[in-house]
């Protein structure tokens, strides 16, 4: 069943019942992947035998059957009040970027590694997600950054993060020179093998791999972590979240330069290239059970110790 079978009420009301604070669920998750697939159906069943309108993004709708109701990305966030991620942070951080612009509340089933963002277990989310479906749930806003190329004065690509936009060589490592500016006021110059610009989400992500420090969600700043700088001087630094960080590519670097988003997009750049990284406009609303605690999952996520007394 396709978008053009599937007649809602707007965002935020029903038909049949005006007390449901989240009428229209999607479910998003890993496309061909034996146990998000478990999960999806499970979910799409209990979901639907509860009333709710479930929608299933496209890429994994046709493995749950011919009968259900699909869109995409875009069209999901037009329509759902309450968005389900199966899977790991990176289907979750694929999900986050489009579906900030249009505030849909986004909780996590975990079915990765990791899951610093996904808080339901997959075996037993019924109770949990009952809960939360019945108004019990902490809402958390963490927000984007906006990653832009300009060439010659002007805009060749950009792209938003959750975690982080990242500049480094394409296919091969090796090191590269550019200079960082923060609000235009020259920072200092770099040799090095890229450089991360991390919110405070993505600080427990590719930044803490490389040394960065953890930022609490709330704190409204950024860290910039240099990747293997030549120099033993250079240590990563948090800036207020309102800073443009510039970066500016040397004209003596070769090519196949990229910026990444999150991991997932890639925008080019070439030698002289600026790139400026700013927090978006665009806020993800993150939606956890009533109890949630960040350090918590800190030390579950981490293995760091347990209280002694």
């Amino acid at each position: 069943m396709g978008i053009n079978s599937y007649v809602s009420s707007p965002k935020g009301t029903t038909n049949s019942n005006m007390t449901k604070l989240f009428n229209t669920i999607g479910l998003i998750g890993k496309p061909h992947h034996q146990g998000t697939n478990q999960t999806l159906r499970r979910l799409h069943h209990w979901l639907s035998v509860q009333g709710f309108n479930v929608i299933v993004e496209e890429r994994v709708a046709a493995e749950l059957g011919p009968e259900v109701c699909s869109m995409d990305l875009l069209e999901m966030g037009e329509h759902c009040d309450l968005a389900i991620v199966v899977g790991g942070d990176g289907n979750m951080l694929g999900a986050a970027r489009v579906l900030a612009r249009f505030d849909v509340a986004v909780i996590g089933v975990n079915r990765g590694n990791l899951g610093f963002l996904t808080d339901l277990p997959p075996d037993n989310f019924e109770d949990a997600l009952s809960k939360v479906l019945d108004g019990e749930f902490e809402t958390e806003h963490r927000f984007l950054l906006e990653a832009e190329v300009h060439r010659h004065g002007k805009i060749t690509s950009s792209n938003t993060a959750v975690n982080e936009a990242v500049l480094h060589p394409g296919k091969i490592a090796h090191m590269i020179q550019f200079e960082v500016y923060i609000d235009e006021q020259f920072m200092y110059s770099q040799r090095a093998d890229g450089m991360i610009v991390s919110t405070p989400t993505g600080s427990t992500a590719y930044s803490l791999s490389a040394g960065g420090s953890i930022l609490t969600p709330n704190l409204q700043a950024l860290i910039l972590v240099p990747m293997f700088p030549h120099t033993l001087s250079c240590r990563p630094i948090v800036v207020d979240a309102c800073s443009t960080i510039k970066l500016v590519v040397s004209p003596n670097n070769g090519e196949n330069l990229e910026v990444s988003c999150d991991g997932h997009v890639h925008l080019a750049v070439l030698p002289g290239d600026e790139i400026f990284i700013r927090r978006s406009n665009e806020r993800l609303r993150l939606i956890h059970p009533k109890g949630h605690n960040y350090f918590h999952v800190l030390r579950n996520k981490l293995g760091w110790g347990s209280k002694l007394f």
